[in-house]
Order: C-alpha cells, then structure tokens, then sequence
C-alpha cells in the first residue's frame, strides 16, 4: 500500500492510503494542514506545499502542488510548517448601557460564532462579573473561508463534519474558560449562542439547503432554544443573530437620529436605522479582507503585516510582534493599498505600476491582490450607498456609522476612507464598537428584558436583496474606482 510521509512541525509522520485521494483530503485532520480557504476551489493558492513523489499534477517548478487540487498516485511526500494561532481576536465591546435582570442560574456563557474566529465570555450571573474570556480560529475555516463555501461543502455531505467542527470547539472553548476562572463545575447553566445565519445552520445541523439558492429565504430564523443553548432571533438568510445582537448591543434603536451600522467581513452586513424602521442587506465581499484569495495573504498571526503607510517614498509597515514579515492581515492590507495611492505606484483604476510590489523576501502584493481588494470594498461600500438610496437618503443624513466586528476593530479610519471602503463624509461620524455581536449576547444573559428588544430588532427588519438592485450594481461599479 503507498504511503504519504509527512514532515509536520511536530515530527515526521506517515499516512497509507489507497486509490488516488486529493492531497488535502489525506491530510485534512493533521493539526499543520494548511485547510482550504477558498473551498477547494484552487482560487487562493494558501494549500501550496513542498511535494515530492507521485502527484497530479507534478510539482511546480518551485517544487509545491495545491493540496486541494492534487492526487497522489503512489507514494509520496510533503512538508507542512507549523500552523499559527490567530493573536488579535477582538473580544471587547463598547455599547450601550442595559438594566441587571439576569437570566436563571449560577454561570453562563455568551458566545459568538464569527465566520473566521470564534469568542466565549464566561460570567456570573449573581453579580454580572466577566470571569474569563478565551478566543480561537473557527475551525471550518480548514474546509472553506466563507459561508458559501461551507454551504457547498455541507450539501456535499460534510454537514455532520461542520456541525461536530463547531460544537466540540465550543465545548472545548467552554471547559478552558472554567478552568481558567478556577471553577470546579462541569459546564455552564445557559448558553447564548450568536452568529450569522450560516453559522447557527451549521451549528445545530440544520441543512443550509434553502441558503444556497434563489429566493435565499431561511427556514429557520431561530430564536429558540435547544437544551441550555439560546440562540437568538435572525433578520434574514444573510442578516443572522450577529447583526440582531449588535443592533441591540449598540443602542442604535433607542435614538430619534439616523443611523447605521456595518460589519465589515466576509459576508458584510449593514443595517439602517431610519424613522423607526430598520433597513438591511448583506454584501458578498469575499475573504479578502480576512487575508483570503490573497497571494500572502494571512489571519492575524505574528509577523503578518498589520499596518503600513508611504514615507519617505517608500512603503513602511510593522507586523504582529514584530516579528519578520510571513504574511498581509486584513487591516494591512487596506494600509498597503491606502499607501500605493499615496504613493502613486497605482492610479485610481487600481493599476500598477508594476505587477508586483515586494514587502519582504517572501512577501509580496500583486496585481491580482488589488483586484480583490477591490471587489470586496466595492462590495461595501456600494452596500453602505444603495441602502441609504433605498431609504430615499443622502449619506449627509446619518448622524453616526457603527462599525462592528473584528476586521473593523483593527481598522484605520484615514485607509479605509482613502480607498473608499468607508466612504470619507462619513468619517468623522463613525464609532467603532467592537465585538458588538458578543456584546448583545451578554446583554441577552444579564438583561432577560433584552429579549423582547431582540426579537423586535429582529421582526421589524426589512432584508433587501442587492443582487436584484440596479441601484447597488450602479453603485459597485462605482465603488470599485479609488477616487
């Protein structure tokens, strides 16, 4: 039987196999498998590794193959570098002030379900203290980077993998948590559970079926509970319980003003606050902006390039730690095209002057780089624009733009106007709050009247679907200059 020897960071290892499987497939479960961020789909190139033996394709002429696109045929070989943690998982929150009502019990967990990370706070509810706080990647990240992906893959039979990802992360995330507030109980009393729409399907094991296609219209909005696991209310097939949590987190329908807020990720969402009436979308932005579909792409791990500005003609940047440059996070990389515009080594279209710009000795941005760029602020802030149109306003109309998420955490303001992925009048109105999502959570546990808020936040929002707005196709067109 062939047999595939695998040097990981952790020592050699070999795995037989029979037939012809896919690279990736064979080394899904070993803890340095690079995943397949872009779903299999070979578009990233981040499964590249060193191979040698019976592949198809061959190796290239650097010697790696795409992991997602490649059979072994006999025996063979690869070499795996250590996977890294995440190191800036946004886990604090800044919002509104709430009334202590607690729900029943000793000990609960607020929990929130990112695309790209996932947060658990642990608190106590006789007093409402925080007892700890631990953070992690999302695990089915190894199978795809965006939701549509891991719609794909559950429809072609991995739902019961995804499901299990998530669960045992969680429980997992849950027990660290306990050990570390020094607790001598098993597990908690409640759970709130929040996350987009995708995330709660996975979760739970629901087929993500009526997801995947035209009307886009979800079978099940949630806002029910199964065990000791809550998971609050939904506004749409693509506005989950994340964006319900942080609307009630934020405050922002407690206010006479216009306004609106906006997570900036993989799957954008955006809301309006208008008149009493709550107006949302949600925009394909793609994995970009969580270093996805980038040649160099990265999460937040040390020595990813986090932040960059032009000076003295030349691109200067910092990484994670300070640790020599391995790869561009997302807040870099809006950085990197904010200074190329100062810069002009690139003109409003988003041409280079060169196809490629080297950062470092293994870290480059290139052509293709900014295309996806692009895409994905075009994606927001044609969102950001249609929406307000839809509501018959100007952007001069609102009063204050919420920026939720961890992306948004990390972001500079001055790049994100620069580029236009925040549209610059809207800069100075803009406050930045946070893992709002995990915050609504924590309301839900120790204010039982929130309850009634969420569900109403959630029962009066209008989704809008952009794909059929000639209004967001006019604006995206737009929006993918840099004007």
């Amino acid at each position: 039987m062939p047999e595939l020897l695998i040097h990981g960071a952790a020592g050699d290892s070999r795995l037989p196999f029979s037939g012809t499987p896919l690279l990736s497939d064979l080394i899904a479960d070993h803890p340095d498998s690079p995943g397949r961020p872009c779903g299999g789909g070979g578009n990233c190139g981040q499964c590249a590794v060193f191979a040698k033996g019976t592949f198809i394709p061959a190796p290239n002429d650097a010697g790696k193959v795409l992991s997602c696109q490649t059979r072994l045929c006999g025996d063979g070989e690869i070499w795996l570098p250590r996977r890294q943690a995440m190191q800036q998982i946004e886990t604090n929150a800044a919002g509104a002030n709430y009334t202590y009502a607690p729900v029943d019990g000793d000990y609960a967990a607020a929990v929130d379900i990112g695309t790209t990370t996932i947060v658990l706070r642990l608190l106590q509810l006789s007093d409402g203290a925080v007892l700890s706080t631990i953070a992690c990647e999302n695990p089915q990240r190894t199978v795809a980077a965006d939701v549509i992906g891991r719609i794909d893959s559950a429809l072609k039979g991995n739902l019961h993998l995804l499901s299990n990802m998530i669960r045992d992360i969680i429980d997992s995330l849950e027990q660290k948590a306990i050990r570390l507030a020094g607790l001598s109980i098993e597990k908690t009393d409640y759970r709130i559970i929040t996350g987009n729409t995708t995330m709660l399907y996975l979760f739970t094991g629901r087929n993500p079926e009526p997801l995947s296609h035209a009307p886009f219209q979800a079978d099940c909005l949630f806002d029910h509970q199964e065990d000791r696991d809550y998971f609050p209310p939904c506004a749409g097939a693509f506005v989950g319980a994340d964006i319900t949590c942080a609307l009630l987190f934020s405050g922002i329908c407690n206010q006479d003003q216009t306004a609106m807020l906006i997570d900036i990720g993989t799957n954008g969402e955006i809301a309006l606050w208008h008149k009493g009436q709550i107006t949302c979308c949600a925009t394909a932005a793609g994995p970009a902006f969580e270093g996805g579909g980038i040649a160099c792409g990265t999460g937040s791990i040390r020595g990813a390039i986090d932040s960059a500005k032009a000076k003295d003609g030349k691109i200067a940047f910092t990484t994670i730690q300070g640790y020599e440059a391995v790869g561009i996070c997302g807040s870099g990389l809006i950085d990197l095209t904010a200074a190329l515009l100062d810069l002009e080594w690139m003109d409003e279209s988003g041409m280079l002057d060169d196809d490629e710009i080297v950062l470092s000795p293994t870290v480059t941005l290139s052509q293709k780089d900014i295309r996806q760029v692009q895409l994905a602020k075009g994606a927001i802030a044609a969102g950001i624009r249609s929406l307000a149109e839809e509501a018959g306003l100007s952007l001069k109309d609102i009063s204050t733009l919420y920026i939720a998420g961890g992306f948004g955490s990390h972001l500079n303001l001055q790049s994100a106007g620069r580029i236009g992925l925040i549209p610059p009048e809207l800069l100075d109105r803009t406050v930045i709050l946070g893992n709002a999502s995990l915050g609504g959570a924590q309301q839900l546990l120790l204010d039982r009247t929130a309850l009634d808020a969420v569900r109403k936040i959630a029962k009066n929002s209008n989704c809008i679907n952009l794909a059929s707005s000639e209004a967001f196709t006019n604006a995206f067109v737009e929006c993918m200059m840099f004007e």
